[in-house]
């Protein structure tokens, strides 16, 4: 039987606080849950399970990344459509008229994309704007 040979740590007082109430609540002294500690850490085991468990994480994240990433790219071409669609009808036009119209609507549709474009290009959305607002908002409402 080999003898344990003594060897003394310093821990931050809440790291001793967290080995404490583990000794305390698997009911085993504090130097076993070290032990166990640098155990696992010098073995590599935990590499492994770590390791499996940050890929699977990443793994679904990756999905539901590619899900969000779909669905904007529907929105935006549903949006789209509704928007060529709304100018193509805003007004009831007589038939004689029905060709001016449509080019009219494709240049409105073109100028449309271009400032699109554009807001995006500075960084201006309309949401961010609409929170800018209401704070600003809130922030008058405060000082008076």
């Amino acid at each position: 039987m080999t003898r344990r040979q003594r060897m003394n740590v310093y821990f931050e007082p809440g790291l001793l606080k967290q080995v404490e109430a583990l000794a305390e609540r698997r009911k085993v002294s504090k130097s076993a849950v070290i032990e166990a500690a640098v155990l696992s850490l010098v073995s590599g085991e935990d590499d492994g399970r770590r390791d499996a468990a940050l890929s699977k994480r990443l793994d679904r994240l990756g999905r539901r990344i590619d899900d969000v990433d779909e669905a904007v790219a529907v929105l935006g071409e549903a949006f789209a459509l509704y928007t060529h669609a709304w100018m193509m009808r805003q007004l009831p036009i007589p038939a004689n008229e029905n060709e001016a119209a449509k080019d009219r609507a494709a240049d409105m549709y073109v100028r449309f994309n271009e400032v699109l474009v554009r807001r995006l290009a500075k960084g201006q959305r309309f949401l961010n704007e609409r929170v800018r607002d209401v704070a600003g908002r809130k922030e008058a409402d405060a000082g008076t």
